[in-house]
């Protein structure tokens, strides 16, 4: 059985120092179980392989480096407020880290599985995998790198094996959204994909737009989750 914890943990980079973010969550990564994860793209994830030679790595990568994984629920859950409370879309908070979601709230990554009936926590690599392959930048010498780095994590064999089909694997929009059972999880979905990306290169816009289409996510939550993201880079 694939301990989809420990695989975001170490997918995101174990160990290093969390930024801004991670103190404004006030521990809710170690309460999570992520909190190796709070080094972010810094510490040296399968991540920051993926984004290492694109452009959008000095947005992705830094937005990363403030919270890691246990951040995504918390940005979805804060541009999930401001969407229901109509506020106006801003980025002018770099400054204010969002608050952990409560305990028993659906933006808690492990609170339910993907529609699938697998870990959610899955779906949000897989996702983050798709997104940061979605320009095509990822040739035959950089997929041998990835599959090198991933044989040398200590992972067991269903987990490798799992890792190596979804590095291989060109996943569609509408399979990604597929995971999603709630709202609230395609929200974290598509911030998740959102924080992979710059979408500068057309390729990578077209596939968030897709996403957040198949994710039947409203324009001005979608806009919301951009701006989290773009505030946090700035940040």
């Amino acid at each position: 059985m694939i301990n989809a914890k420990s695989l975001l943990e170490q997918f995101m980079g174990a160990g290093g120092r969390g930024g801004d973010l991670r103190r404004g969550l006030g521990g809710f990564a170690g309460k999570s179980g992520l909190s190796g994860a709070a080094g972010g793209a810094a510490a040296g994830g399968l991540i920051a392989l993926l984004l290492g030679s694109k452009s959008g790595r000095k947005l992705g990568g830094k937005a990363l480096t403030y919270g890691g994984a246990a951040a995504v629920g918390a940005l979805a859950y804060r541009a999930w407020q401001n969407y229901q409370e109509g506020k106006k879309v801003s980025t002018s908070e770099v400054a204010t880290a969002p608050l952990p979601p409560p305990q028993d709230s659906p933006f808690q990554l492990e609170h339910a599985p993907g529609a699938d009936g697998l870990p959610f926590e899955l779906a949000v690599v897989r996702t983050m995998i798709a997104a940061a392959k979605s320009d095509g930048h990822v040739d035959a010498e950089e997929q041998a790198k990835l599959f090198d780095h991933v044989d040398q994590q200590g992972f067991d064999n269903e987990t490798k094996a799992w890792m190596f089909d979804e590095l291989r694997k060109d996943h569609d929009a509408a399979s990604l959204a597929a995971a999603a059972q709630t709202s609230e999880q395609a929200a974290e979905l598509y911030l998740a994909a959102r924080l992979a990306i710059d979408p500068d290169d057309p390729r990578e816009e077209a596939f968030l737009r897709e996403l957040a289409v198949r994710l039947d996510l409203p324009a001005g939550l979608v806009e919301h989750l951009d701006a989290e993201v773009v505030a946090q880079a700035r940040g």
